[in-house]
């Protein structure tokens, strides 16, 4: 089940939901919207490699925004830091966005219980889009689970991406072959 605005806002009491920063207006009637952060990053290199470290190089974005372009791919991070502890958040472009042909995420919109940072977009446009800090850019939802966790992500010993930050993170798949 979906939470709703109210369930959102009680969870956010309970402390089982953390958004920093968060702001009222931002509540929509089942979901909560997240904004782009000031940094981007692109890989260093055209073709990337599973198996090993790929390096990005970061970029601030400036006042008068950045223009994204097709056929790359840029790694985009949240405004917002999150903590989820008994739910699952699912992270969803805003159709505005969708509209703009703005894709924020290639496959990783489901979070997991115990997460706790900022959200790394995996950004792709269609046609080329100037975009701006600050801008909302996608919305969180909140599923309800069934069952107990036995260990939540902020716990896994297999969790890579626990380091908290406000920069995105590039992909750590190389660490699953070592």
């Amino acid at each position: 089940m979906i939470l709703t605005d109210k369930k959102i806002l009680e969870e956010i009491e309970k402390k089982n939901i953390k958004i920093d920063p968060f702001d009222r207006t931002c509540l929509g009637s089942n979901s909560y919207d997240v904004h782009l952060g000031k940094h981007l990053a692109v890989y260093k290199e055209d073709v990337l490699d599973c198996k090993k470290h790929n390096e990005i190089i970061i970029l601030e974005i400036p006042d008068e925004g950045i223009i994204l372009v097709p056929n790359k791919l840029y790694l985009g991070v949240t405004k917002e830091y999150t903590e989820t502890l008994i739910h699952v958040p699912f992270l969803e472009g805003k159709s505005s966005i969708g509209r703009l042909g703005i894709d924020i995420h290639a496959t990783a919109g489901k979070g997991d219980v115990g997460y706790k940072n900022t959200w790394t977009l995996e950004i792709s446009v269609k046609q080329p889009v100037r975009v701006y800090a600050d801008m909302p850019i996608g919305q969180l939802i909140y599923f309800e689970i069934s069952g107990e966790i036995g260990t939540d992500y902020s716990h896994k010993q297999s969790s890579k991406y626990n380091h908290i930050t406000n920069m995105p993170i590039e992909s750590k798949m190389y660490l699953n072959f070592k």
